[in-house]
Parts: C-alpha cells; structure tokens; sequence
C-alpha cells in the first residue's frame, strides 16, 4: 500500500505524519524477483553473476520513509 506516490529515487514530498517538506529516504530491498533473477543467472551465465541483481537497486524494491519521523511512506516495486 502506498501513501504517496513515489518512485525508483528519493522524491520531494509533505510528509502526512510530521507534516515537515521532506526528500524521501530509500531503503532497497530484495524480493523474490530478485531472487529468481539470480537463479536464472547462475543456471544459464555462471556462479559470479548471482551477486548482480543483489547490488542493482532495479532490481529491488525502493521503500520510502521519512528522515524526520521515520514514517513509512510507500514502496516503489521494480
């Protein structure tokens, strides 16, 4: 569920908890996409690639919260 409407990076919002103009502080996180992409990459490439889709946030989910409260603002999912 997202509170606001937010996207890949840290975004410009009002926070609806503090009420404070803040810039989105982003937590990326692994899903189970991210997952099946690294299986694929170590059946079909080879073992060293499986650490890729684990070090590129495109392929994980962005959370945003707020640097102030700590609110939880939404989550953009890749």
């Amino acid at each position: 569920m997202n509170i606001a409407p937010v996207g890949p990076k840290p975004t410009q919002l009002i926070c609806p908890s503090c009420h404070s103009t803040i810039v989105t502080k982003v937590d990326h996180k692994s899903t189970t996409k991210t997952h099946i992409i690294a299986l694929v990459l170590c059946l079909f490439l080879c073992w060293p690639c499986v650490c890729v889709p684990y070090c590129t946030n495109s392929c994980r989910n962005a959370d945003h919260y707020c640097p102030n409260c700590n609110s939880y603002l939404g989550t953009y999912q890749s």
